[in-house]
């Protein structure tokens, strides 16, 4: 980069950094708002205790230390990552897999 290019750069950036705090210094216009054309009903979408939401969570368990690892799976209903996976810790702990190895994958329902 030659040394004018470097000058016309750093004088557009300084004209674009007067312009913005120009702008932020005025009061807000209000904006014209144009009324949207009228919508067509929309047909009713299902309820929400019909609608899934949720995680799948995959954990690769086993009963004994020495052992090879299967997969738990577990539908939780959480929206959280995170608490879907504590849910299906658990639920593999009750289900009589006492070592939880690693999570094998989560999908989003």
């Amino acid at each position: 980069m030659s040394t004018d290019d470097l000058k016309d750069f750093e004088r557009s950036m300084h004209e674009e950094i007067d312009a913005f705090l120009e702008a932020e210094s005025q009061p807000a216009r209000p904006q014209k708002t144009t009324r949207p054309a009228a919508k067509k009903p929309q047909p009713p979408r299902a309820s929400a205790s019909e609608m899934k939401t949720g995680h799948i969570v995959k954990l690769a368990v086993r009963t004994k230390q020495l052992e090879m690892d299967t997969a738990f799976e577990y539908h939780s209903t959480s929206i959280s990552k995170l608490e879907a996976q504590m849910e299906a810790e658990k639920a593999a702990n009750k289900a009589g897999y006492p070592i939880i190895g690693y999570v094998i994958d989560i999908q989003r329902v």
